[in-house]
């Protein structure tokens, strides 16, 4: 009896001794957008390939549509180490830094080709501004190109005066503050009942987020201006993601190399996709007419010359490398 006590002991004592080599590691990844937006997908993709390639080491756990913070607070959140990683739409901290805006200068870059090699030149700088706050930046993907949804037809610029206006970044309030409308910040998971009790009746964004909201519900218009291609990056934080092993690292960094190709993949594809639904729900989709491009065209050329005021050296550098690819 006392030998079989004795062997159990030694068989405890060695499960424990080997329990530190499986531990389990566990993240959380907040994100803004709904389950099935393909951002979100994709995190959810990401985060298995991870769990495959490091055979359950590392598990991540996805929170889509802010249910874990707001889009606004998440970055603090992964500063701070409440969550381990975070996604969100990179130029809503704008105000924090100009060069997290470079993505939403309007008709600097307007389609995917163009949105990579920005993505491309400003990179470097971005991932250097993130380190500084002790943050990883491990991969960044595209919305579609930006339009406007409105309760009524658009002919010029002029039409927008006094409409309810939603901003979500420097942009987008500026936008308002042009035309004359009045901007009213919400976030896109906010939208949906903004729009249903009639806080906005107007908003630039793509046709995914409109998707998203079911922006037919209540608007009825949809201009096809394609003003800019914002991006969603996704990052980690620097001493979480030191603190693991090197073959973890390893199988991170993969995993989001593998993210950010097949998140480009995914919008370029469905971009057409979500148009032909805004239709489908009854939606007038147009490109502008003359008079409006132009407007808006001016408006671009106002914001792009606030933006370079802001940014500086550092953004003007950024632009002449985008400008030589």
């Amino acid at each position: 009896m006392t030998y079989r006590l004795l062997l159990s002991g030694l068989i405890a004592g060695a499960l424990l001794a080997a329990a530190p080599a499986m531990a389990q590691t566990k993240w959380n990844l907040p994100a803004a957008y709904p389950i099935d937006n393909p951002h979100s997908e994709n995190l959810a993709a990401f985060a298995k390939d991870v769990e495959a390639a490091t055979s359950g080491k590392l598990l991540i756990t996805v929170h889509p549509n802010a249910s874990l913070f707001k889009a606004p607070d998440i970055k603090r959140a992964v500063v701070t180490g409440q969550a381990q990683m975070g996604e969100l739409l990179l130029s809503i901290h704008e105000n924090e830094d100009p060069v997290f805006g470079i993505d939403v200068v309007p008709f600097l870059a307007t389609s995917f080709p163009q949105a990579m090699k920005l993505y491309q030149a400003s990179k470097p700088l971005i991932a250097k501004k993130l380190d500084a706050q002790g943050l990883k930046l491990l991969f960044a993907v595209p919305w579609a190109p930006q339009g406007v949804y409105v309760n009524k037809p658009l002919a010029s610029i002029e039409d927008m005066k006094g409409l309810k206006w939603r901003a979500y970044n420097v942009g987008t309030a500026r936008i308002g503050e042009l035309v004359g409308a009045q901007s009213v910040t919400i976030q896109a998971a906010e939208l949906p009942q903004a729009l249903a009790t009639g806080v906005v009746n107007s908003f630039m964004s793509s046709g995914g987020t409109g998707y998203d909201s079911k922006a037919w519900e209540s608007l009825k218009y949809f201009y096809d201006v394609q003003a800019w291609i914002p991006k969603d990056y996704t990052f980690v934080n620097k001493a979480a993601f030191e603190a693991l092993d090197k073959p973890t690292q390893e199988a991170v960094l993969k995993a989001a190399a593998t993210a950010e190709t097949r998140g480009w993949k995914a919008w370029e594809e469905k971009a057409n996709w979500y148009i032909d639904q805004l239709k489908a729900k009854g939606m007038t989709v147009e490109p502008p007419s003359p008079a409006l491009k132009a407007g808006f065209e001016k408006i671009g050329e106002q914001l792009t010359a606030d933006w370079l005021k802001k940014a500086g050296p550092d953004g003007q550098a950024v632009i002449d490398a985008y400008k030589k690819m």
